[in-house]
């Protein structure tokens, strides 16, 4: 049985290749890679992501992918995964207006708690 098709999917496919400043001073930003995939028990969803918090050298602060395994996770698990500052979570995939939703708030809380924003 096939999963039914996520109407969110072409909103994050979209946002491929998009580079955002996110704070008045410019020093933050993030990146958007998505593309389609074969369906594979790492990657069910069919796209392979990375979506990046940035911070003024360049550093990841937040990341939301699924380009490797984690320590928590099984060989041939879905390889879905977040980082957050040092920290790195595995990160159950539902659909992309989640996964977009979760990465914006991750990306606010650390934001807001380097005072880059109130």
């Amino acid at each position: 049985m096939t999963e039914p098709r996520d109407p969110t999917l072409d909103v994050l496919l979209d946002l491929d290749g998009q580079v955002l400043v996110v704070d008045p001073e410019g020093g933050h930003w993030v990146r958007f890679m998505v593309r389609r995939v074969p369906v594979s028990p790492e990657k069910p969803h069919g796209i392979d992501y990375s979506l990046t918090l940035h911070g003024p050298e360049g550093e990841r602060l937040v990341g939301f992918d699924n380009a490797h395994p984690v320590a928590q996770q099984k060989r041939g698990d879905p390889q879905d995964h977040r980082h957050r500052l040092r920290s790195i979570r595995p990160y159950e995939y539902r659909d992309a207006a989640t996964l977009l939703a979760d990465f914006w708030a991750t990306v606010d809380a650390v934001l807001r708690e380097r005072g880059v924003i109130p």
